[in-house]
């Protein structure tokens, strides 16, 4: 495949992996409220004074970030392990993101342009490119169309009341 080739099915394909493993931690925590939630940080501060991750990052929507992954894939003909990674590297961007945030001093679920979605779905989609028969531009346009997706449609789900706040 030549590097100038947009691969339009690759590209929707990877979308909606991203979209279901960023979206599942959300929607879960819609439908469970508190229930399960344990914050993969176990409460841990640094020296900084700040949370390593938060509270918002918890075990249950890591692994509803694999589950909704996997449902996602086989709704696509994809693997499943090809999920399983692809939501696992997801979710350590959206980790390694917020990671970031709370050592600028940014509260939880503040917004970072860029840094709340490039490592979330750079990491995924260049680690898995060959996987996902993806080239350099495909994950180029695919992070950009799921930046635009982030910035249109979070709002939305903020009035939907799915969101806590409106990024």
């Amino acid at each position: 495949m030549s590097l100038l080739l947009i691969d339009w099915g690759c590209i929707i394909q990877s979308l909606a992996l991203l979209i279901s493993a960023n979206s599942a931690p959300i929607l879960t925590e819609k439908i469970l409220g508190n229930r399960l939630n344990r914050p993969i940080d176990n409460d841990c501060k640094l020296s900084d004074g700040y949370r390593l991750l938060g509270n918002s990052k918890t075990w249950r929507g890591f692994y509803a970030a694999v589950f909704f992954s996997i449902i996602t894939a086989l709704c696509l003909d994809l693997k499943p392990i090809i999920a399983t990674l692809f939501a696992i590297l997801a979710m350590t961007g959206d980790l390694l993101s917020s990671f970031f945030k709370r050592r600028m001093g940014k509260a939880e679920s503040s917004q970072v342009r860029g840094l709340d979605t490039i490592p979330e779905s750079l990491l995924p989609l260049w680690l898995l490119n060959d996987s996902l028969s993806l080239n350099a531009v495909d994950v180029t346009v695919t992070i950009g169309l799921f930046f635009l997706c982030e910035e249109l449609i979070s709002p939305l789900l903020y009035k939907l009341h799915i969101r806590k706040n409106p990024y």
